[in-house]
Parts: structure tokens; sequence; C-alpha cells
């Protein structure tokens, strides 16, 4: 845990699907714990961080949501205007042309500016001398990324631009953007898998691409909702020779615990598989009989997050 709280920015994803919003609240409570002012960043004018800790829709707006912890969710249009005034030093113009067609042409036609402007909000969070008036310094920034894909490809954005752009400001912040992002010392990946085929293919293919197009390595894997191993090998073969034995309820009592074990043993060679496709440490979290998870749940699931990694 010590190696990913010790970064700048921690970037969270996986397949949809696999709780990488939980989990990145969790680590923030785990951070925040520990001492670090923390934010949670979500893509795409997503507002559920905010809401799991009970207050409402943050937006382009830093609140705190508990002790030492932030949520923020970036707006592209708020994102794109404050780019703006950045670069041309002028709010009043900004404003202008964030609001223009020309400016939604252009980053419409120039591959990858877009997620450069994301990335580049991103960026100025993790910052220890902010570009937003009056803004204090985090300790620690987690991104709530998109799915897999979308968000590898809003990580390679800014190298991307900086290679199709030639020269002028513009590449040159996308270049100091991917310098940040790509230095291990200051930025981890942490991908969330479930203990099923298609997340482990993805997440053992995340690593491969991080490292053939980013040059990075995958920090840390995280899988989600591991059921224990309640069932022994002689237990379960018990259970099967007194199938159709006993009451209705009894056998379809017996039923359910037999589909737990199995689901149980499933999950346990797919992340033994996990373990020989990455090179990343692999924990797993525990399965949770809710699929919202409340603040107390988070609570619990934040120390279990800090025991694991």
């Amino acid at each position: 845990m010590a190696g990913l709280l010790d970064k700048r920015l921690v970037y969270v994803t996986g397949k949809g699907g696999v709780g990488k919003t939980t989990v990145a609240a969790a680590l923030g409570l785990a951070a925040a714990r520990a001492g670090k002012r923390t934010v949670i960043c979500e893509v795409a004018e997503q507002q559920r961080i905010s809401r799991a800790f009970g207050h409402e829709a943050a937006g382009f707006t830093e609140t705190e949501v508990a002790q030492n912890l932030h949520a923020f969710s970036i707006d592209p249009e708020k994102a794109k205007e404050e780019w703006l005034r950045h670069q041309l030093r002028s709010g009043a113009l900004a404003g202008v042309l964030g609001q223009s067609r020309i400016f939604s042409y252009l980053t419409a036609a120039a591959p990858g500016l877009a997620e450069v402007i994301t990335m580049g909000k991103i960026w100025e969070l993790a910052q220890l001398r902010r570009r937003t008036a009056k803004a204090a310094p985090y300790d620690l920034v987690i991104v709530d990324a998109p799915a897999t894909g979308h968000g590898l490809a809003l990580l390679r954005a800014p190298r991307t631009f900086a290679d199709i752009a030639r020269k002028g400001p513009i590449r040159n912040h996308a270049e100091a953007i991917h310098s940040f992002t790509a230095n291990a010392a200051v930025t981890g990946v942490l991908a969330v898998a479930l203990a099923e085929e298609m997340p482990v293919n993805e997440t053992i293919d995340l690593e491969n691409r991080l490292a053939q197009e980013m040059g990075m390595a995958l920090s840390a894997v995280l899988v989600n909702g591991v059921l224990p191993e309640r069932f022994s090998g002689a237990d379960a073969k018990a259970m099967n020779a007194a199938q159709g034995v006993g009451s209705p309820a009894a056998r379809e009592a017996l039923t359910a615990a037999l589909r737990a074990h199995e689901r149980a043993r499933s999950q346990r060679s797919q992340v033994a598989r996990l373990k020989r496709g990455v090179e990343a440490r692999v924990s797993t979290l525990p399965f949770l009989l809710t699929p919202e998870v409340d603040r107390e749940g988070l609570e619990s699931l934040s120390v279990e997050v800090a025991r694991k990694l």
C-alpha cells in the first residue's frame, strides 16, 4: 500500500462492471486515513463518488466528502474553458472561444485534443503548484478512469498528441502531461478485475499494452468480489453424495452450497491464471452482499484495500 500512497497520481481502471469506482472510493478513504490530502477525480461528468459519501454531486468543484478526502468530476466543457484560459491568458477570450463552433470543430478534428484537455485537468490537480486560483495542492490524486480500452486511450492521448503536433505551447503542455503520467515515481496504474475469464484476459492485455504503448508498468491488480473458500474437497464430495436426500428445503440449501463451492473454485482458478499472466502484484477483495456499497461498507472495504495493497 505504501508504494501506491507514495505516488502523486493513481489511475484506476478495469473492465466495465468490475467495481472500480467502489475500489477508487475505498482507496481514497485509506489514503485520507493515512493523513494524505486526497481527491478522487471522476471522468466524463460521472457523479458517483460524492453520492457514495452521502453528498450531492460535486461536479466541477473540488468538494470535501470526508476528512482529508475530496471529490471532483471533470465536466468536458468547463475543462475546455479552463484549459483555454491558461493557454490564452484571458478569461473573457477563453469564454467566447470555448463556446464557439470553431473550437468545437478543432477539438473534434485534432486527434486526441479533447483527451489531452481532460488529462491536463488531472495533471493540474496533481501539481504541487496549482494553476487554479487559490487551490490547495493534494498529496494524492486518484482517478476513477474509464473502462480499460478508453482508459488506456485517455492515458496515452498526451503522448499521441505530442507526437503529431510539431511545436508550440499545446505540444509542450502535452509533453509535460505525458512526462508526469509516464513517470513511475509519481504515477501508478491500478487495475481492478473480477475472477472471471474476460476481466482476467483484459487485465493481462492491459499490462502488455501499458508496457508496449506507454513504456509503463502496471502497479497492482485488485480482484474484486472473491468468494470465501467455505468447503474442502472432502466436503464437496460428501455434499454431492447427499444430493436428493432430505426435505425440499435441505436439498435446495445443498444445491446452493454446491453452486457456491463451484463458483469459488472457478474464481481460484482464474486468480491463479491472472497471477501467472501478469508481473504486477495480484491481491483479492471479498465478495460484498450488496451491489451498492454505503459509507459503512466503504470504510470496511478501505481497511481491506489498505491491508491487501
